[in-house]
């Protein structure tokens, strides 16, 4: 039996709507009180560099493609080999009681306390432990991550000039918008909008014309290359002032994002696709031909951004409440742009399941593996044909979104003979997602590792001091860098799951303790409940995949450093999560028994007196 994808979609929609009005909004009034009448950092600690007050729009463009990387895409992708429903009412679910949550109070509590890190948040308001112990797991965690997404668009884009000539168009086009914007006509968002958006899409037109000319290798490089330029360009976003690159880049970007995923979403409203993967398939128990493990707790830690994301906390601790210019856009960026990722959450699920089973599984792993699964290709060979590339064994779930969101936009009347268009396009939108996300984490980690710096050498500290910048960039680039050259999307992307996953479950840890301590413990269930799930979910899952990934790769031959390094990353990232559990409950009791009962005792005895 087959699915109409519309419905799904048009359902999405409404309960997303729904929760924001309500739920979100109860959020935003009772458990916070969002004042607009308090300076935020940006005005307070403004140095027009990394404290600057930004336009509402402009900042939730920036947040929004820095939080959108390629979990919400390649994650759901990924995870259709357990079937529709799975993967549709956990992104629903989560998004709007785990992720939505999650990134607003993070937002906040970073707003309240200066625009600092997660991790200092974690020593203000549970203890110094917990704040060295964050910083640890952050970073690790943050590594992991930034070579997930990495590792993804270099597969994208390894070999294929059309992309890579428009991936780099993105660049000089930022730049020039971030001189327009706030050098040579400050203040003219409008036109340098308008401008770019032009620029991004001759950038794609004309990338096609490159690819079959002979300038076509000058932007056809291998995988290890792909790699080093985008760990320059992860370096030299972190360095440069926000304004000139990271901020106009981001927000061009989510402008062909949000553009894209309504077309899309538009698309599926009149295509009505039928989506060919079933409701549930035979791998829920595991043996997976992509995922080797069970819907639970497998599937929760592959779709991860769609839900909910760790890596949104660093950003919504890092950039973005250095940029905020009132407490009520707060509401707006932290609930609406999560809302939005986890809708495209939902498109790219649609758009994967719309292929036919073969052809799915064909792209996503070996030939050698699919000779096993009994499966038949229906439209593979003529899909490669259209698009103009070999579509077969292309794994890391990129390409196949690609392929059907193409099918998916080629259905519309007039669009029948663009496939190879759509395809190079759908590419393209996948890397803007990932770098703009690349370029921000690098930034983020070059600010913790300063902080972390400052107790040694206080100078390091400042944001603005341009050698701390350029060596802690250089760190945290060359670290992440390490994964992307000597990983798989087989090695990382479960690590990646797991690691961003239990960020998310620290990051709901500090936020429940923010809440609790500034009086709300009555309202601190809206943490705590998706907090227990993540945990729970995640530590069975990093568990599982030591035991049964990690190091049983690390006894296979030429595997056995890969293997023992993540499983050594792994076990880490669970004790670093395990002792902010142990001491958020320690700070929770304290404050809400041992605290309020010395006040009762002390009210009762002048009472008495």
């Amino acid at each position: 039996m087959t699915i109409n994808a519309m419905p799904l979609v048009v359902g999405a929609l409404c309960v997303m709507a729904i929760f924001y009005r309500y739920y979100h909004g109860f959020i935003a009034a009772k458990v916070v009180a969002l004042d607009d009448s308090r300076k935020t950092p940006a005005y307070t600690m403004y140095d027009g560099q990394n404290y600057y007050p930004t336009s509402r729009w402009v900042l939730f463009g920036h947040h929004f493609a820095a939080i959108t990387g390629a979990g919400p895409l390649i994650g759901p992708v990924l995870a259709a080999q357990f079937g529709v429903l799975p993967g549709y009412l956990w992104i629903l679910v989560g998004v709007v009681l785990a992720g939505a949550v999650h990134d607003f109070i993070i937002f906040f509590a970073s707003v309240r306390h200066g625009g600092k890190s997660l991790a200092e948040i974690a020593r203000i308001q549970i203890s110094p432990l917990s704040g060295i112990v964050a910083s640890i797991a952050i970073l690790f965690i943050l590594v992991v991550a930034l070579a997930g997404l990495g590792l993804v668009v270099v597969n994208a884009l390894s070999e294929s000039s059309w992309g890579t000539f428009t991936i780099a168009c993105t660049i000089p086009i930022a730049l020039f918008m971030g001189l327009y914007m706030y050098r040579f006509r400050r203040g003219r968002i409008a036109e340098g909008t308008i401008i770019g958006v032009i620029l991004l899409i001759l950038a794609v037109i004309f990338g096609k014309d490159i690819a079959h000319s002979s300038l076509a290798t000058y932007f056809t490089f291998p995988k290890p290359k792909i790699t080093l330029f985008i760990l320059i360009y992860g370096f030299v976003a972190s360095v440069l002032p926000v304004w000139m690159l990271l901020c106009p880049r981001d927000y061009l970007s989510s402008f062909m994002k949000i553009g894209t995923i309504a077309f899309l979403a538009i698309g599926i409203i009149i295509v009505h696709p039928e989506l060919k993967m079933p409701h549930i398939t035979e791998y829920i128990y595991g043996g997976g031909p992509i995922i080797p493990g069970s819907l639970f707790p497998f599937a929760f830690i592959t779709i991860a951004c769609g839900a909910i994301s760790g890596f949104h906390s660093l950003v919504a601790s890092g950039t973005s409440p250095k940029m905020v210019s009132k407490e009520s856009d707060i509401r707006v960026i932290g609930f609406g742009a999560m809302l939005i990722e986890g809708f495209i959450a939902i498109l790219a699920l649609v758009a994967a399941c719309s292929l036919f089973p073969g052809d799915y599984f064909a792209i996503n792993v070996s030939p050698q593996v699919f000779e096993t699964l009994g499966l038949n290709t229906v439209n593979l060979d003529q899909l490669s044909k259209e698009v103009g590339e070999n579509l077969v064994g292309r794994t890391g779930g990129a390409v196949s979104l690609a392929v059907g969101m193409a099918q998916i936009f080629t259905s519309i009347p007039g669009m029948r003979h663009l496939m190879d268009y759509w395809y190079h396009f759908a590419i393209m939108f996948e890397a803007l997602f990932i770098l703009t996300t690349i370029d921000t984490g690098t930034r983020v980690a070059r600010f913790m590792i300063q902080e972390f710096g400052g107790k040694i050498y206080k100078p390091f500290e400042r944001v603005d001091h341009l050698p701390s910048a350029i060596i802690s960039s250089a760190l945290i680039s060359c670290g992440w860098g390490y994964f992307v050259f000597t990983g798989s999307i087989s090695t990382i992307w479960p690590m990646f799951g797991t690691a961003n996953q239990l960020l998310a479950g620290i990051a709901l840890c500090v936020g429940t303790t923010f809440i609790i301590n500034i009086g709300k413990a009555r309202y601190a269930w809206v943490t705590i409940i998706p907090m227990a799930f993540v945990m729970a979910t995640t530590l069975s899952a990093s568990w599982l995949n030591i035991t049964d990934n990690f190091l049983p790769l690390a006894k296979r031959d030429g595997f056995a450093i890969q293997g023992y390094v993540n499983s050594l990353l792994t076990a880490v990232m669970m004790i670093c999560a395990v002792i902010i559990l142990i001491d958020s409950f320690r700070t929770w009791y304290k404050v809400v028994f041992v605290e309020k009962k010395e006040v009762r005792i002390s009210k009762e005895e002048v009472v008495s007196e």
